[in-house]
């Protein structure tokens, strides 16, 4: 009965499609669900992509978790956005970009492929746009001309398909560059290309060192080991160079010398300490001052003839006296660099209560600031540090102080008196009764009883051999007189026999029996002149 009355609906064409339809929906979802029931083993997770969704206990999709596997997550939290290795750049870079930009003067040429008539040869005016065909203005300053090349293809992309724009500098313009710092003239520098332009491949760019040889070239207060080279690169931010030229003079590695771009500023900055072995071997570079050019410094203290100098080189007087035609009587030294001893020897020499060990020379800088070099010249004289004789500079202060009473040794004396840092000879004065009175020129450090042999020697018959008097004009002006008593088989000491300064004056004064003898000569000299006058005039009949 009931298989006739399916056959009745299923006859009918309306219920029979209700039927079939809802027959199809029912039992395959049953048949599915019961197929998907075995799938999922006791041992897997609850999470299961396969099961109903109308469980409420385990949903598909759960906000705690996230979208990918937790153990492979896009970006781990503990590791950078970006590598160790790929720092951000700081401002002050090792590497320069030696790229050439674009700017007002230089010579180019635009090609654009496969179209002759818009092919042409520009000179950039000073405003950095040259003029193009069918595109008008186009800005190509601070560019590279492989940058402006690829700005003009854009601008001709409107215009043509496919369009290949190249741009060849055929004559670049002048290199403008500003030096600043620790360089004998500052300022701003036009340098020329060396060899040919354009089509000739042998051109070559200025360098740094080029550019300070141009300025005279570094002073003695320069630190060439952090040389600065600022470069502006093409519209976007200035870059800073480190460069240390002490190391290329050490090593001869040629990338420390870079070559400069128009605009480039060389910045040498002022040395906080001085180095006496570095600071030779810098005034001997190519890139250091001229050591021909004169030197002004002004030398005070211990010296004979303090005052300021120009210090040069080659041949000059050894300092010396002043003889009493108001010459300068000295040696002739052999030339060579202007050093801090023969600014020495120009001011006369040092005097004898000289302190070479604790020279002074106050250097000034750019800056404003002052250096303070301290010298030890008897490192010079026992050890040969020939560092210590330092080349000085323009505007240098050399002060020689006054040595202690303790730090003067008359053996050291003795030794300094024959060096170049003393003067050739001193003057000294003898008088009274001595065989040849007058003016004497001495070696320096030449003692009493040496000066009074160099005048002949006391007078027999009159002179006093007991003491003599020393008159000394001292340092502040004043004159000093004392009696020494004479021992000519002393040896040098300050009580007998006393080292002599400059301009010194030993008087020897006349023995008793000369004094009384003259007395006599003085009170029958009128009656001798009387009975000569009367003598003359009886011979006159």
């Amino acid at each position: 009965m009931l298989n006739a009355c399916l056959l009745k609906i299923i006859s009918q064409p309306v219920l029979g499609m209700a039927l079939l339809t809802a027959f199809s929906i029912t039992f395959p979802r049953a048949s599915f669900a019961q197929q998907a029931q075995p799938i999922a083993p006791s041992s897997q997770p609850i999470f299961q992509p396969s099961q109903p969704t109308n469980i409420p206990s385990q949903p598909i999709f759960q906000r705690s978790q996230p979208v990918v596997p937790p153990s492979q997550p896009v970006i781990p939290p503990s590791q950078p956005v970006a590598p160790p290795s790929q720092s951000v750049p700081s401002p002050t870079s090792t590497q320069v970009d030696t790229s050439y930009t674009l700017g007002g003067g230089d010579r180019i040429r635009v090609n654009v492929f496969e179209v002759p008539e818009y092919t042409g040869e520009y000179t950039i005016p000073p405003g950095g746009a040259i003029n193009l065909p069918l595109i008008g203005s186009v800005p190509v300053e601070g560019l590279t001309p492989e940058q402006a090349a690829d700005d003009i293809s854009q601008r001709y992309s409107r215009f043509l398909k496919r369009p290949l724009i190249s741009v060849n500098l055929l004559s670049p313009r002048p290199i403008n560059v500003n030096v600043a710092g620790e360089v004998t003239r500052p300022g701003a520098y036009a340098l020329n290309l060396q060899g040919g332009a354009g089509d000739n491949p042998g051109v070559q760019y200025p360098t740094v060192l080029a550019a300070l040889t141009t300025a005279q070239g570094v002073t003695q207060a320069a630190d060439i080991t952090r040389v600065q080279l600022r470069r502006k690169l093409g519209r976007g931010p200035e870059q800073i160079v480190s460069l240390d030229l002490r190391d290329y003079l050490q090593s001869g590695r040629l990338p420390q010398d870079v070559t400069l771009r128009d605009g480039d500023t060389i910045f040498v900055p002022t040395a906080t300490t001085l180095n006496l072995a570095e600071a030779r071997n810098l005034s001997a570079a190519s890139f250091a001052a001229d050591p021909t050019r004169p030197r002004s410094v002004a030398v005070v203290g211990q010296v004979y003839r303090p005052g300021t100098y120009l210090v040069t080189q080659g041949a000059g007087t050894n300092g010396g006296a002043t003889d009493t035609a108001g010459g300068t009587v000295g040696a002739t030294v052999a030339s060579g660099q202007p050093t801090l001893s023969r600014a020495l020897q120009l001011a006369g020499g040092i005097k004898p209560e000289a302190n070479i060990r604790n020279i002074v020379v106050r250097r000034p800088t750019r800056t404003g600031t002052e250096q303070t070099i301290n010298v030890d010249l008897w490192r010079l004289l026992r050890e040969g540090d020939i560092n210590q004789d330092i080349i000085v500079q323009d505007g240098d202060t050399i002060v020689i102080p006054t040595a202690t009473a303790t730090a003067l040794n008359p053996a050291e004396s003795q030794e300094l008196a024959q060096t170049t840092l003393s003067p050739a000879t001193i003057t000294v004065g003898v008088v009274g009764e001595v065989k040849n009175p007058g003016r004497l020129q001495l070696l320096p450090n030449s003692t009493l009883n040496q000066a009074v042999l160099a005048a002949g020697g006391f007078n027999d018959a009159r002179a006093s051999r007991s003491a003599v008097d020393l008159i000394r004009l001292n340092p502040n002006g004043s004159v000093t007189k004392r009696k020494v008593k004479m021992d000519f088989s002393a040896d040098i000491n300050d009580k007998t026999n006393p080292i002599l300064r400059n301009n010194d004056v030993v008087v020897v004064y006349r023995s008793g029996i000369a004094k009384t003898g003259d007395s006599v000569g003085a009170i029958f000299n009128p009656i001798g002149t009387v009975f000569g006058i009367i003598r003359s005039i009886f011979t006159g009949f």
